[in-house]
């Protein structure tokens, strides 16, 4: 028996209580202190039984409660004076970054992800993917950047997860309430759920709409649990990174194709769209579909129009980590698109392809994003590096330090992930614009002031706080795996408070190497059995539902964990979530991150632990390659970034780094106490990484990288492109096809420079010319450069600069003579050649075209 109609029951707020509910559907409160402050005001440990949903926990509220509550004089005052301060939040209209012809009410940005880590209110996230897409949110909501979030709104999240018995992981998949969290559902003037509708192998699938008020952004997310889909279709919103192949192209053709659909249903046109990861590549793809449709747009212009627009971010250096489909699969559910956007099959497939020409290559998710997007970055410089080498087939003729593809480091949103009694001291230290311009180096010049004695009581609140949470959620683990009442106790002995804390948490990928620890145990028993010096260590992390040697190292990790020798001294704490990672990045003393290099994009984590003054020891991967100071003064480096041919004496070779830099460095050094039992030199470490770090690595310095390097230049292009009637881009459509058609008759000749018996001076200037036939191709539209740089013993260019030669006559035969000049700027061996490149106004980067001639 089910109702024929259903209602949505919601407490009735006294007049002067309603803006409780302004604060608890806007994500402000994730971080901002002071809501949580005052619906913990209200009831403790309902607060915390609410994992911290404010809307869960006023539903949860009795009428009489919500009476007596309106009539408690001194909350109101506080509620009166935290709405203010939201009122006054939303209500700012300077933004840090301005845009040119800003249209009011309009993005200039969408921002495509497959999750988003906003709070653990809205578990539609799995991991630092999506917790960075939250971060880029909040930080793009304090700047005041016309941003939107484009998602999915998944039904089940990501897994849970719990231990067996044998410490074997295991998943479930608790089935969340929309009505029961801080999300709205989008409806039209008339009060009716706004709908569209995204094709699937013909058949039409309906979407609806889920709103999270993210500070000043807005996130909306899709949801195709609705009663008039067929129940394959229901499922796509049901679980982030769950189902088989089919149904991860399926929740990507929503994610990219229905997301433009989704912006129109709600008439917001942004003129930049920013992919993270390439989920959401299919975005390129209906863009240009749009532009042909409906603004009649020819491909190769629409084409232009879109890549000039749209802005990449790969996060992964693992071959893994980038969706591929066979072009079968592709064919099932593409091949009438493709027609419809007027392209044969075989073309479309080779927008997915590193070798277009290669029919049984998969079509790529990654490669797809490259080819229609102008602005291509890594996550950290190391990481862009490497996706330059991993992505260089995409762009064949171009060496390696060529290849488009550029870095913006990730950062963290500091008000987010820093502890409120450390937060009240920089506030007294810093002042309060740590939280408003963290990116200010003037501002955090100031941790230098922070009393030693202050700084380290503070943390060893947060460390005491870690304990106590660590003590409980093993006590609600036990419990729920009905363990002895004997093992519940002795939960509550587990870890010292006093005890140097190291803290791992991150995905049980086999990359990152949970167990490097466990190379050496002998080792390891000695550092944590020492009574003088004792070293404890706290684990988390999740492993991928069929990831089997992941869920191997968990279990091994655990077993050792729960061993007699170590069960006090080593904890694994189940279901890594937001409000684990909190704890562990705020209250331990150490951060330890393993990845064999180089395969960590980035590690945000460390990120989030550094701004709580937690010291840093990894591998020279991903963002520590760039923050690590040689001189250990902000952290410690597990060897020096050497990239081995042999795992296994890779992983041996730094796991006894590893415990050297634990025995000799890191134990003694946090010891070694002078007057009032402080770790003078421990301190210093953390206000030195405070002062260095702090302004760099942070999601408002990363957000405005975007801005300037990206979202302004992309959408100033696609103003002049569009302009009218969009005669621009069918301009730079019919330049790129004769550039397309001619460029393979351009050549280089007579190449001559001055010769000095094979020796210059530093500083000495070197006259080159050479003559180049450009096959009917205006000068206007090239760039002839000298490409010059030092080699190495190879005869390679180690670093190279391009200077522009100027035209220089004609020759008899009707080529043009150019003429330029060259300078070696320092000792040793020296070297150039010529190159020829497409120039146009209107194209952003020559490269994109894939067209260069080399002499």
């Amino acid at each position: 028996m089910k109702p024929i109609q259903t209602y949505s029951v919601v407490p009735k707020l006294p007049k002067n209580l309603k803006p409780l509910w302004d604060l608890a559907f806007n994500f402000w409160f994730s971080w901002n202190d002071k809501v949580e402050a005052l619906f913990s005001r209200i009831d403790a440990r309902r607060w915390r039984e609410s994992d911290g949903n404010p809307v869960a926990f006023i539903n949860a509220m009795s009428q009489q409660e919500l009476t007596d509550l309106s009539n408690d004089q001194l909350f109101l005052d506080r509620l009166g004076e935290t709405h203010a301060e939201l009122v006054g939040y939303l209500g700012k209209t300077v933004s840090a970054v301005e845009f040119k012809a800003r249209e009011d009410g309009q993005p200039v940005v969408a921002y495509f992800s497959f999750e988003f880590g906003i709070a653990p209110a809205l578990p539609i996230y799995s991991g630092g993917l999506g917790i960075l897409a939250g971060d880029h949110l909040k930080s793009a909501s304090d700047l005041n950047l016309p941003l939107v979030g484009v998602g999915l709104c998944y039904q089940q999240g990501y897994f849970r997860q719990y231990l067996t018995p044998d410490a074997w992981q295991n998943e479930r998949y608790p089935v969340y309430d929309f009505e029961q969290m801080p999300l709205t559902l989008v409806s039209d003037e008339q009060g009716h759920p706004v709908r569209f509708g995204v094709e699937f192998q013909g058949q039409d699938v309906q979407v609806q709409l889920w709103k999270a008020a993210v500070g000043r952004v807005a996130l909306y997310l899709m949801d195709t649990n609705i009663a008039e889909n067929p129940s394959e279709f229901r499922q796509l919103t049901t679980r982030l990174y769950g189902g088989d192949l089919e149904m991860r192209l399926k929740q990507e053709i929503l994610l990219g194709i229905g997301g433009v659909k989704a912006l129109a249903a709600l008439g917001l046109t942004p003129s930049v769209i920013h992919m993270n990861e390439g989920h959401s590549a299919f975005a390129g793809l209906e863009r240009i579909r749009v532009f042909m449709k409906h603004k009649g747009l020819p491909l190769e212009a629409a084409m232009e129009l879109t890549a000039s627009s749209c802005v990449f971010t790969t996060h992964t250096p693992v071959p893994a980590g980038n969706d591929r489909f066979p072009p079968d699969l592709m064919q099932r559910f593409f091949e009438p698109y493709a027609r419809d956007m007027g392209l044969a099959f075989k073309v479309f497939l080779a927008l997915g392809r590193e070798d277009p020409r290669d029919d049984a290559e998969h079509f790529c998710m990654t490669v797809l994003a490259l080819r229609l997007s102008r602005f291509n970055n890594g996550v950290s410089r190391l990481h862009g590096k490497v996706s330059r080498k991993m992505w260089e087939r995409v762009w064949p003729q171009f060496p390696l330090e060529d290849v488009p593809i550029g870095a913006v480091t990730n950062g963290v949103h500091q008000p987010t992930w820093v502890a409120d009694e450390m937060a009240l001291l920089y506030d007294r230290f810093l002042g309060g614009n740590w939280r408003e311009d963290p990116d200010c180096g003037r501002v955090w010049r100031n941790a230098d002031t922070i009393p030693d004695a202050e700084l380290w009581r503070t943390h060893e609140r947060l460390r005491e706080r870690l304990v106590g949470f660590v003590r409980q959620r093993l006590r609600d683990e036990l419990l729920a795996r009905g363990a002895r009442h004997k093992d519940i106790e002795a939960a509550d002995d587990v870890l010292d408070p006093q005890a140097l804390t190291i803290g791992f948490a991150r995905r049980f990928a086999t990359y990152k190497r949970a167990n490097l620890l466990l190379r050496d145990k002998d080792r390891l028993m000695k550092l944590i059995s020492d009574p003088a010096r004792p070293v404890q260590f706290v684990f988390a992390g999740k492993a991928h539902p069929r990831d089997n040697e992941g869920k191997r190292l968990i279990q091994e990790l655990v077993q050792l964990c729960r061993s007699v020798d170590c069960r006090n001294k080593m904890v694994f704490l189940p279901d890594y979530d937001m409000e684990c990672a909190t704890y562990m990045v705020q209250g331990c003393d150490v951060w330890l991150n393993t990845p064999r290099v180089p395969l960590e994009a980035c590690g945000t984590s460390g990120m989030k632990a550094m701004a709580n003054g937690v010291l840093h020891v990894s591998t020279l991967d991903g963002w520590w390659a760039e923050a690590y100071r040689r001189d250990n003064s902000l952290g410690w480096a597990i060897g020096q970034g050497e990239i081995y041919d042999d795992p296994e004496h890779q992983d041996f070779v730094e796991s006894q780094t590893l415990y050297t830099l634990l025995e000799s460095d890191i134990v003694p050094e946090f010891y070694e106490r002078g007057h009032g039992g402080l770790p003078r030199s421990w301190t210093r470490r953390m206000k030195r990484a405070l002062l260095e770090l702090g302004p760099v690595f942070n999601a408002h310095r990363m957000v405005e990288d975007y801005a300037r390097q990206a979202y302004i230049p992309a959408s100033e292009n696609f103003r002049t492109l569009a302009a009218d009637g969009f005669a621009k881009a069918r301009e730079l459509a019919e330049w790129r096809m004769e550039m397309m058609t001619r460029w393979g008759g351009t050549a280089v000749r007579s190449v001559q420079a001055r010769e000095a018996a094979g020796r210059l001076f530093v500083g000495e200037a070197v006259d080159v010319v050479c003559e180049v036939n450009l096959n009917g191709i205006a000068p206007e539209h090239v760039s002839v450069e000298i490409y010059a740089g030092p080699l190495d013993h190879e005869g390679t260019f180690t670093a190279r600069k391009a200077k522009a030669m100027e035209p220089a006559g004609n020759t008899s035969d009707g080529w043009l003579r150019y003429a330029g000049m060259l300078k070696p700027g320092e000792p040793g061996r020296f070297g150039f050649t010529i190159r020829i490149l497409p120039r146009h106004p209107n194209l952003l980067d020559p490269r994109s075209l894939g067209l260069i001639r080399w002499a």
